[in-house]
């Protein structure tokens, strides 16, 4: 939890306490969100019980909707941007459904909480000439003198970069996957996303020959007995780290002149928006990013409708 949360938590009365530890467990066990997402959740609505108690409040029944408005707007008067606001609207109505659905009260007053819609902004994205450039510099040939250890972090390191761009996986999804989710024949990985859905997802053959020298010359050297079936592997064996596959995708981009520096995000919209520029459809794209709903992939849409317009601008003699 953010910093303050387990403080303001714990200062709730069991009145509260007792209605936002059962909608946690909801959130985990029959929603299955990961624990990110809990987390931020269960920030915000121990951030709204905490402003229901400063108004005298002492149990979800004091719950109303001038409680929630006047918490939103505590929020933007600190400064919370759009999307802020908008999350945190959401988690309010979240519990409160969740509270009249268990009958702990008798109107879910969240139904009737409007906020502003979070804007939807354009994600950041490489050129085709800069992805290359950028997957180039990862498997630039190794030092003369390289180390065994060395080598196999270098081998693992083109396999993140390689892997992220070909696939459009998450950093998560990535770090997630074992030996056995890969198909090394049909070059096929087998993802689990958001909400614990499972989608298959290609890659192809740079990044097929990148895991090839891995799982042959790299992961051998970085295992230990306890090292299970993790695919990626850390320096000391364990499971890849979402945290150190990021570092590396920076590094690799900071190594390529004039390329604007990115992460593992952003190479999943490089790879989205270059798959869509060569001809995909939105459905397809959908399926390969593991998006549930099409409005999602539909920002992609925008990016390829903006870099038209900047060819236009820079190529058309009437622009």
């Amino acid at each position: 939890m953010a910093t303050g949360t387990a403080e303001l938590r714990a200062a709730l009365p069991p009145a509260l306490t007792e209605p936002l530890e059962g909608w946690e467990e909801h959130l985990r066990l029959q929603r299955d969100l990961s624990e990110h997402t809990v987390r931020g959740y269960v920030g915000d609505v121990v951030s709204l019980l905490d402003h229901l108690v400063r108004r005298s409040g002492g149990t979800v029944a004091d719950l109303d909707l001038a409680t929630l408005r006047s918490w939103l707007a505590q929020g933007r008067a600190r400064g919370d941007s759009r999307s802020t606001t908008a999350r945190r609207a959401a988690s309010a109505r979240s519990f409160t459904a969740h509270l009249r659905r268990t009958g702990q009260v008798g109107e879910d007053v969240g139904l009737r909480l409007s906020s502003p819609r979070a804007h939807r902004t354009l994600p950041g994205v490489l050129g085709a000439d800069q992805a290359r450039a950028v997957l180039d510099q990862a498997t630039a040939p190794p030092a003369e003198d390289e180390q065994p250890a060395e080598a196999a972090l270098r081998l693992r390191n083109v396999l993140v970069v390689e892997l992220l761009y070909a696939s459009g996986v998450r950093v998560g999804e990535l770090v997630g996957l074992d030996v056995d989710d890969v198909d090394r024949g049909r070059r096929l990985l087998r993802v689990l996303g958001k909400g614990r859905k499972e989608r298959s997802v290609p890659f192809g053959a740079p990044a097929a020959a990148a895991l090839e020298q891995w799982l042959s010359a790299g992961r051998p050297v970085l295992a230990t007995p306890t090292s299970g079936p993790a695919l990626l592997l850390g320096v000391r064996g364990g499971r890849l780290d979402a945290r150190e596959a990021r570092r590396v995708v920076h590094a690799a981009v900071a190594a390529a002149p004039g390329v604007p520096d990115v992460g593992p995000h952003g190479l999943r919209h490089s790879a989205a928006t270059h798959v869509l520029e060569g001809g995909a459809d939105l459905r397809s794209v959908q399926e390969l990013l593991g998006h549930a709903s099409l409005a999602t992939t539909q920002v992609y849409t925008h990016v390829t409708v903006e870099r038209l317009r900047a060819v236009h601008a820079r190529a058309h003699p009437r622009a």
